[in-house]
């Protein structure tokens, strides 16, 4: 007897699945009232709550598993893992790049990726960084920005966090487009699955690791965490699109980073789950 299994659904999928769990939970389980929301930031009230959420989440599995990475991975593993992504992570920025067109950001950081993948032996060692080419993010949602795509309101993204909806849109390509990308992102064409997405698991881990300073500074400094990541992350936001369109990343310097101290690193609400809490 013939029988049909149903497919399980593709892994990108997943997250966009437990992500519309977590928003109706927050719309069933109701909003903080704010009366006076901020003016870039219309759904405040829903924006707390899902925020508080992503938070109790993070604080449940996300962190203790980093913390633990943190505390048991040699330093210089933790180093290189944390150098093949971000290796990646310039396939992406070069394309951006691109699509932007700004030539120059694109060969120099395709020239990164290829001297890293080379000498740096597979991207375990940043031999670029050392030999002074600064690493350039990018993003398709700051490319949208310098096409002309407004902002819009800002936006507490379940599991992913901070967001606006132009960044969101880009979000929704990146994935709509997601079978395209296996072409340029390694990860994405491994056939293995469970060692797919074992290294997708890593690389959350590397980059939510990466954020346990951050997140120390803002408890130390922040009166409304909330308020200090959404303003954090609008001002990063705002400058890396006025740095493209200005036509140069003299801008970048000026950017509020609390990803990683050591590295230009992206836009942490790409990767990493929300840590604010009020």
């Amino acid at each position: 007897m013939n029988v049909t299994q149903q497919a399980s659904p593709p892994l990108y999928k997943r997250p966009l699945a437990i992500g519309s769990t977590l928003a109706a939970l927050a719309l069933v389980s109701g909003c903080a009232t704010v009366n006076n929301p901020n003016p870039r930031d219309p759904f405040e009230s829903y924006n707390r709550t899902m925020y508080t959420i992503n938070y109790n989440i993070d604080q449940a599995l996300f962190r203790p598993i980093a913390s633990a990475y943190h505390t048991l991975t040699p330093q210089p593993a933790q180093n290189c893992f944390r150098n093949m992504f971000n290796n990646l992570g310039d396939i992406w920025s070069a394309a951006n790049s691109f699509l932007q067109g700004r030539p120059h950001d694109f060969f120099n950081t395709l020239g990164r990726v290829l001297f890293n993948t080379t000498m740096g032996i597979g991207g375990c060692f940043d031999v670029a960084s050392e030999m002074g080419s600064r690493r350039i993010p990018n993003d398709f949602g700051t490319t949208l920005g310098v096409w002309g795509i407004p902002t819009g309101p800002y936006i507490e993204l379940p599991l992913l966090g901070p967001s606006t909806l132009r960044d969101t849109a880009g979000y929704a390509t990146v994935f709509a487009g997601i079978d395209s990308l296996t072409e340029v992102v390694p990860i994405m064409a491994i056939k293995n699955v469970p060692v797919r997405n074992s290294l997708m698991g890593l690389y959350i881990i590397n980059m939510r690791s990466n954020l346990l300073d951050a997140d120390e500074l803002v408890n130390e400094v922040a009166l409304d965490r909330y308020s200090f990541i959404r303003d954090a992350y609008l001002q990063r936001r705002d400058a890396m699109v006025e740095s493209r369109r200005d036509g140069g990343t003299a801008g970048d310097a000026a950017l509020p980073d609390y990803g990683d101290d050591d590295y230009d690193d992206e836009d942490t609400s790409t990767t990493a789950p929300a840590t604010t809490q009020d």
